[in-house]
């Protein structure tokens, strides 16, 4: 006579894996899902549309800088020890500060000339986040320069400051970092 009362454990095994790999599964996505992602802003666009129109975008820059130039005007800057472990070397940041800033910039033609018809967009953002932006449409012009006043910040740390300009058919971008200490 054989012995029949064997006990096999391998479906016992298998629904243990199963378990385990459903609840594995639901915390990778569980914590996936708490961790913030952030849209980029590159050209003032969001992600999508900049992909999408990127030759169209990089040729009225193109175009733009050819004859147009924009300069941030009358900020002081911060000098900026390089980054050891980087050969790039950095530029120097706009020194920000608490409470009320203001911007002015020029676009000029090669020659010199100040444009005074330019559909000028500001925006002042943090490199990682679009959370606390600050976006000022049809920067005025007044005195040879596009002035933005009333940019209210208290959160120190690194800023970005996004100037576009669009001149007959063409668009011009400069973006400069800031810093705000604390």
């Amino acid at each position: 006579m054989t012995n029949t009362s064997k006990k096999t454990y391998w479906p016992h095994m298998i629904l243990g894996f199963l378990a385990i790999g459903l609840t594995l599964s639901y915390w990778t996505v569980k914590s996936a899902s708490s961790m913030p992602v952030q849209e980029s802003n590159q050209y003032m666009l969001k992600y999508q549309a900049a992909d999408i129109h990127i030759n169209e975008i990089l040729e009225k820059k193109m175009a733009f800088d050819k004859t147009y130039t924009i300069v941030l005007v009358g900020k002081e800057t911060m000098v900026m020890t390089d980054n050891v472990n980087s050969n790039r070397p950095q530029a120097d940041a706009i020194k920000l500060s608490h409470g009320e800033n203001s911007f002015s910039y020029e676009v000029r033609t090669k020659e010199g000339k100040v444009v005074e018809d330019v559909n000028a967009t500001f925006v002042l953002t943090q490199p990682h986040s679009r959370r606390e932006d600050q976006v000022f449409y049809a920067v005025p012009y007044h005195e040879g320069k596009y002035q933005i006043s009333g940019v209210n910040i208290n959160k120190a740390g690194r800023y970005l400051l996004q100037f576009r300009a669009e001149v007959a058919g063409t668009v011009g971008y400069l973006e400069s970092s800031a810093y705000l200490k604390p």
